[in-house]
């Protein structure tokens, strides 16, 4: 086998006598065809009246058929030899169409092939028997095939990729194991078997892409920024340039999102990454961090002016009226700057710096660009750092609950659990909720926050009955600014619905100085206790105490703050406010249950005095979901 065969044109020519001859299978069918002709020929000659001329030329073209058919004959016969050496294996392979296989005698040429080899080359059957393997090869790949196919009859395996050209036009790689078909110790052709690698290769493009891009802007994401970031930091200390990094965040996108829909949403944050290109230059870097948030690093600065100036320009861009469907739209963006000038920070410690400096402006009134500055205030720049990262906690779900039981005075059972919120922050640990909370209602992230609490704990809860635990209602903190809202009623019935818990399980805390004004107290006391929770008010006698809201309000139960119960043994006066707190709750109807139970004596001076309920550490601190399960069995009455 020379590589001359291997040479031939992309595609071979197949004249229509030739494709007709080709599909000449039927051995009864040429032989019938082959008389047919014969006698007409003799005929002829008989016939004396024709011109000899005429005669001579019908046998001419006659003869020239019969070589043709009798090539065709040879070459199929010859396939049903070979392949009869190894009929047994060659038909259990052919049966197999999930693997493309075609066997190839020693001058390769395509004697048999199964249906998989179809489907990859595009051919059909008849026009892929008996010609050449290489002519549906690419030009370049020829090579490559000629030698696994020389190595193969040499009696060696040999595996490797080559291209083709499917029928319909469209680039195809193949990897092709080509094995020997060896008879009586001699070689007689070769199995090739082909594995079709675009489709893997696509996925593989595909999934880097995910892992590197942003599917909405084409933009890189975080991880990619975060490489590159880190590239740039290393090169510029080692070559003493200065570096700046942009967080940018369009001011009030939610908005447009509400307004619009979150497909113009989506348009809009397409066109802000196509106006990087207008003030970016190509060594600058742009990247979609999350949401509406953006990073821009800018290489090779020659002072933190020259970052700042960048900063405004990519403000200005984006102040210009973007168009949606028609619609013109306009907006602003707010960004926060910060250089390696100290030449100490790491990439993590740049964006949360930049971060910041993002949050100064926003509190500033936004659409401006600030550069971070060290001579912000410790307690500053730590208060700025919590407060954004829990943004960021809401948004990536680091928020857990834990639940505190609550038991039965007389009893000793569990009979409730109340849900805390905690942040489990992925680098700083678990953050206690003093150091949050204020902060979550300083920002107003505290509704995000208690929206999450409600529909977790009744999520939670259900799961627990689901499971064949007793059940029991859980109490949930309402913080003012989610009691204000006029649609709490609808919302905590959405949150019933959704996750299927029954209202009787849901216990809603309020506090005293929620109770100020009586005509929306009212009004949504009612609402709430119409959709059939209950209703507690939490830290009683700590707040705006009013015995008019206890009589007129419909309220199940009394909290007895912590601070009169932890002293009501050595202070006469907190035992006598604990004591005339659950007597005149009785008179009117209400349980009480006391809050920071951790001594023996405490549980015996409650129990004295009829208290209905407690919580505290003399039982169990707050704990996981998990540790609940668990002593519910053993303490549910």
């Amino acid at each position: 086998m020379t590589k001359r065969t291997f040479g031939r044109p992309d595609r071979p020519p197949r004249n229509a006598l030739t494709q007709w001859l080709s599909k000449l299978w039927n051995p009864w069918l040429q032989g019938g065809l082959l008389l047919i002709i014969v006698g007409v020929w003799a005929a002829a000659m008989i016939v004396t009246a024709i011109p000899s001329l005429f005669i001579w030329l019908a046998s001419f073209l006659t003869m020239i058929f019969l070589l043709g058919s009798f090539a065709v004959m040879i070459r199929q016969s010859k396939a049903v030899s070979t392949l009869s050496y190894h009929k047994p294996m060659v038909e259990a392979l052919l049966r197999s169409e999930a693997v493309p296989l075609a066997i190839i005698d020693p001058q390769g040429v395509i004697m048999e092939l199964n249906e998989g080899a179809e489907r990859t080359f595009g051919y059909e059957r008849a026009e892929l028997m008996g010609n050449w393997l290489a002519s549906f090869v690419d030009a370049g790949s020829r090579d490559a095939l000629h030698t696994m196919l020389e190595h193969s009859l040499n009696g060696c395996p040999k595996q490797g990729n080559i291209h083709i050209i499917h029928r319909s036009g469209y680039p195809l790689e193949l990897h092709l194991v080509c094995a020997p078909m060896v008879q009586d110790e001699k070689v007689i052709g070769t199995l090739v078997v082909s594995h079709d690698l675009s489709d893997r290769k696509r996925n593989v493009e595909r999934i880097r892409y995910m892992a590197y891009y942003d599917d909405r802007t084409g933009l890189p994401n975080r991880t990619l920024f975060q490489m590159r970031l880190n590239e740039s930091l290393a090169f510029a200390h080692d070559h003493n340039q200065l570096v700046g990094l942009c967080y940018m965040d369009l001011d009030r996108f939610k908005l447009v999102n509400a307004s619009f829909g979150r497909e113009f949403g989506d348009m809009l944050l397409m066109q802000v990454a196509e106006r990087f290109t207008s003030v970016m230059s190509e060594q600058d870097f742009a990247a979609r961090m999350e949401g509406d948030e953006f990073a821009l690093l800018f290489k090779d600065l020659e002072s933190e002016e020259q970052l700042l100036s960048r900063a405004r320009m990519v403000l200005q861009a984006i102040e210009e009226p973007f168009e949606l469907k028609g619609f013109p739209i306009q907006i602003t963006a707010s960004i926060g700057a910060v250089t390696n000038r100290l030449g100490e920070d790491d990439d993590y410690a740049l964006l949360n710096k930049a971060d910041m400096a993002l949050m100064k402006v926003k509190q500033n009134g936004r659409n401006d660009a600030l550069l971070y500055s060290e001579s912000w205030s410790n307690y500053s720049f730590e208060h700025l750092s919590l407060q954004h990262e829990m943004y960021r906690a809401i948004q990536r779900k680091e928020f857990i609950l834990y639940y505190q039981p609550q038991y039965d005075m007389i009893s000793g059972g569990m009979i409730g659990v109340e849900a805390l919120v905690r942040w489990k922050h992925p680098i700083r640990g678990m953050i206690p909720p003093g150091d949050f909370i204020p902060l979550a209602e300083e920002s107003g992230m505290i509704v995000q926050i208690g929206d999450w609490v409600l529909e977790e704990a009744c999520r939670q809860n259900k799961c627990w009955q689901e499971s064949g635990l007793p059940p029991m209602p859980v109490s949930v903190n309402l913080s003012i600014r989610q009691f204000v809202q006029h649609d709490l009623a609808s919302k905590v019935a959405d949150v019933l619905t959704r996750t299927g818990l029954d209202s009787q399980y849901l216990d809603l805390e309020i506090t005293e100085s929620m109770t100020m004004d009586v005509n929306h107290v009212s009004r949504c006391l009612l609402d709430l206790t119409a959709l059939g929770v209950g209703i507690s008010i939490d830290d009683f006698g700590t707040g705006y105490s009013s015995f008019h809201y206890l009589k007129n309000f419909p309220i199940d139960r009394l909290k007895i703050d912590r601070s009169f119960v932890r002293d009501i043994q050595q202070d006469p006066s907190d035992a006598e406010i604990v004591a005339a707190i659950i007597a005149m709750a009785h008179n009117l109807n209400i349980q009480v249950i006391a809050e920071g139970v951790e001594t023996q004596e405490q549980i015996e001076f409650l129990r004295k005095h009829n208290c209905d309920e407690m919580q505290g550490y003399f039982w169990s601190a707050p704990v996981p979901s998990d540790n609940i399960e668990q002593m519910l069995g053993g303490y549910y009455m």
